[in-house]
């Protein structure tokens, strides 16, 4: 017997910034059984984008606007700033809604562990948009890994570096803690999760954080250094200040290294307008790009073989999303875990402050 098709799930996207207009929008519009009901700005410019890109959207002013009709949709999405995560996924959930949160889904461990209590109390599912899970780099390290290729790792360097020698201003440099700027808390969100997804908790956290740029007044250069209970050591560099670019990945074990150069491509589609499901090969990579596999010589002199790269794959995200809240499927990332990599974020903040190794 056929099963009739579901109507697709309505969702309201709350934030039309960097976060909404390059990432959610567009993989929400892209999901089967998803579709992007309402965009809630007060920006005239963004609300104009918002119908230009999805003719049939609703536009809110306010998120009191969106949830004065909750009763309409069954997700929330909330890519606002971070100072506003933690409220607006409280009112979702007590509205009854589903929520996915932008990263770092609250600026403590504390809060995060709240909301999830809040959500398995209100039986709703609680996500965090943990996209970097699915860049290619990652998604090619987790096979290699589960295939023996390196033997057993000894440690892990993940690197996000940029060249930005003016800071640009806006919220996410701002110097004021209730703003939860810094790279710390932003680009180090990501090589955290990834560093314990792909290794386990951690059991002590050293950290190095500086403002460098004249005029910057939250963190713009970060070294975060994990031991792992499994034992293996995680070196993580987040900077806005790197005028040479260092590896993506280098990955030392046993029995060989992985060295990746490059970001996954994904994030440069989405800023041109390219779309998933429209663009042919998403999420691949040029071959020259390719990382490679070795011991005793350098990537860059020709060591090793060169190891193709997975596709990038963003839209597993909120498909995942998609099966969780209509078939029961698993919740790509809980909010639980979210407090784990803020459990880290926040030791290191305090190691850097006191220039002390932190024991969690």
């Amino acid at each position: 017997m056929t099963r009739t098709p579901l109507p697709p799930l309505r969702v309201g996207l709350v934030g039309y910034g960097l976060a909404g207009s390059v990432f959610h929008a567009p993989l929400i519009a892209a999901t089967e059984g998803l579709v992007l009901d309402t965009v809630v700005t007060s920006n005239p410019e963004r609300q104009k984008q918002a119908l230009a890109e999805f003719p049939d959207v609703r536009v809110a002013a306010t998120p009191e606007e969106l949830f004065g009709r909750a009763a309409e949709l069954d997700l929330v999405v909330v890519a606002s700033p971070n100072k506003t995560h933690v409220p607006l996924a409280t009112t979702a959930l007590e509205a009854g809604l589903p929520v996915v949160v932008d990263k770092p889904i609250a600026g403590t461990a504390a809060e995060a562990r709240a909301l999830a209590a809040l959500a398995e109390d209100r039986g709703l599912l609680l996500s965090v948009f943990q996209n970097r899970r699915w860049d290619n780099d990652f998604l090619t390290l987790r096979t290699l890994l589960a295939q023996g290729a390196l033997g057993d790792v000894w440690r892990f360097e993940s690197r996000f570096e940029r060249w930005r020698p003016q800071p640009k201003g806006g919220w996410r440099e701002s110097g004021d803690p209730e703003e939860i700027g810094g790279l710390l808390y932003d680009l180090g969100s990501h090589v955290v999760d990834q560093a314990l997804v792909l290794f386990g908790p951690a059991t002590q956290v050293y950290a190095e954080s500086d403002i460098r740029r004249p005029g910057a007044q939250a963190d713009d250069d970060t070294f975060i250094a994990l031991t792992h209970a499994g034992g293996v050591r995680s070196h993580l560099y987040v900077s806005a200040t790197t005028a040479q670019l260092g590896p993506r990945f280098r990955v030392l074990g046993s029995r060989a290294g992985y060295v990746k150069y490059g970001l996954d491509p994904q994030e440069a589609a989405l800023r041109e307008g390219r779309r998933p499901g429209t663009a042919a090969r998403w999420g691949a990579e040029a071959e020259e790009l390719w990382g490679r596999v070795g011991a005793g010589e350098s990537p860059l002199t020709g060591g090793g073989r060169r190891e193709p790269t997975l596709p990038g794959d963003y839209p597993a995200y909120y498909a995942a999303v998609a099966r969780a809240l209509v078939d029961g499927g698993a919740n790509p990332v809980t909010a639980l875990d979210a407090a784990a990599a803020l459990d880290v974020l926040e030791a290191a903040r305090r190691s850097a402050r006191d220039g002390v190794a932190v024991t969690l």
